[in-house]
């Protein structure tokens, strides 16, 4: 199996400007009223190089915020030994904590039950470092329960970002933690 070649770091830079100057323009309005050229504007690169790196704002926008979607699984992967089946790991916490300045751009590409652009992203990257887990451990139902958790998570995340749960960022983590705990411990 071979290595991806390195990145180019100036690229990496480029991209890093794009995200940095779409997140700027989303602390200021709704994704739905930031254009391609203030971000290329804020960025200050060129609309050619835009379209070099991305497809489109959308694009961008799951690209910048992709950053949640490691928190999240990193945030979900935080513990070792026995799992304390009732208070989440402090990761969890401070990653639902995390989310309020941004709140109002992962709800544009998190939509309620966990779908949308970033809900994939989420769904996949959850599922996939679950279901290595679990096989790692020989757990029965790999599968079944890596697709549990990886929806469970998304569907509870995107609800809350969408007030459709009415709870603390602690609150949620304690909550959503235990749902998690519960699929596990059903197999």
């Amino acid at each position: 199996m071979s290595t991806p070649p390195p990145e180019d770091p100036r690229a990496a830079r480029t991209r890093e400007r794009l995200r940095r100057a779409l997140l700027d323009e989303c602390a200021e309005r709704p994704l739905a009223r930031v254009s391609v050229a203030a971000v290329v504007r804020r960025a200050e690169v060129g609309r050619a190089t835009f379209y070099l790196h991305y497809d489109g704002l959308e694009a961008l926008a799951v690209d910048a915020c992709a950053d949640v979607v490691r928190e999240a699984v990193q945030a979900l992967h935080a513990w070792r030994g026995r799992p304390d089946p009732v208070h989440a790991p402090p990761a969890l916490v401070e990653f639902f904590a995390s989310l309020t300045p941004h709140a109002g751009l992962y709800r544009e590409l998190l939509s309620p039950g966990g779908g949308g652009p970033l809900g994939r992203v989420l769904h996949r990257d959850l599922r996939a470092y679950s279901l290595r887990e679990r096989e790692l451990a020989g757990a029965a139902d790999a599968p079944l329960v890596a697709s549990a958790v990886a929806a469970t998570f998304a569907g509870v995340l995107g609800d809350w970002l969408h007030g459709l749960i009415e709870a603390t960022s602690e609150e949620v983590a304690h909550q959503v933690w235990q749902l998690l705990v519960a699929l596990h411990a059903s197999r």
